[in-house]
């Protein structure tokens, strides 16, 4: 089986035979933490498991060294989450949300990628699924795990050191929040308006159609060299307010052929914990 490692549409994902693919529902909601979990509860893809943002996808009580509002989880604990889960090398990862990967579904797509395990999006999330008329189901499927998972973060594909992008070496910055927060007209959520000096801003909902889906491969890669120029893709430095719609704008590029970008973990939130970094405001 060719495993996707990007997208998947609703009839690719249907046509997968249950042994041969982990369902992660990753819908979640910033303003309400448990409402994905309801949502899960009352129907889900068949098969599916269920991921928080919050306690699975992220690590909360790292929040104070510095690494942002969704710290990553330890290797240890995201490896023991991939246990209890059930994966094993080979099989086909499929995460999915509610908002078209735009949360996290791609978070989940990018610590796998992390860790070196092949996983695509659902294009079009729960949504399309359900619009479709596929199956939903009731109740959590029965556990099947195993105790041999033990993986490692690849830290070329990930930055930490807030130094390392102050100085500007580390390559382009891509500031995924909406353009209101990256001008520093509004901040609803980090102790700071604005954006890291230099940072260019690219939107994580322009990678969507209308209807909830990725744009085009050919669209979307018109549309980030619009906004990036010649910067090499192995040059860009994605960022958010926490590291996470982030990964929608990294998944979108790798949709596009433009490969080998990286994420600033901590991104805005990361920043700002420290008052004496530089904060821009306007348009770069």
């Amino acid at each position: 089986m060719s495993l996707k490692t990007t997208l998947i549409d609703v009839d690719a994902l249907a046509a997968l035979a249950p042994h041969d693919v982990l369902i992660v529902d990753c819908r979640f909601e910033l303003s309400d933490p448990a409402s994905g979990a309801r949502d899960y509860a009352q129907g889900h893809v068949p098969g599916a498991v269920y991921a928080s943002l919050d306690r699975d996808l992220s690590d909360l009580s790292r929040q104070a060294e510095g690494l942002g509002r969704h710290p990553l989880p330890l290797e240890s604990a995201f490896s023991a989450l991939l246990s209890r889960w059930g994966w094993r090398d080979g099989m086909q990862v499929v995460a999915y949300d509610a908002a078209g990967g735009a949360l996290a579904a791609a978070r989940l797509w990018w610590l796998l990628r992390l860790v070196g395990i092949p996983a695509a999006v659902l294009d079009g999330g729960y949504a399309a699924w359900t619009t479709a008329g596929k199956p939903v189901e009731q109740g959590e499927p029965a556990p099947h795990p195993r105790s041999d998972v033990s993986l490692r973060y690849d830290a070329a594909q990930v930055l930490l050191d807030h130094r390392t992008v102050a100085d500007g070496a580390s390559g382009q910055l891509l500031d995924a929040r909406g353009a209101p927060r990256y001008r520093g007209d509004t901040e609803p959520l980090d102790r700071a308006a604005g954006h890291v000096p230099g940072a260019l801003n690219r939107p994580f909902a322009d990678n969507l159609d209308s209807r909830g889906h990725f744009k085009s491969a050919v669209q979307l890669r018109d549309e980030f060299t619009t906004v990036l120029g010649a910067t090499e893709p192995s040059r860009v430095v994605h960022m958010c307010g926490s590291g996470v719609t982030a990964c929608h704008n990294l998944l979108a590029m790798e949709h596009a052929g433009l490969h080998g970008s990286r994420l600033y973990a901590p991104s805005w939130s990361g920043w700002v914990s420290d008052p004496s970094r530089p904060v821009a405001k306007g348009e770069e």
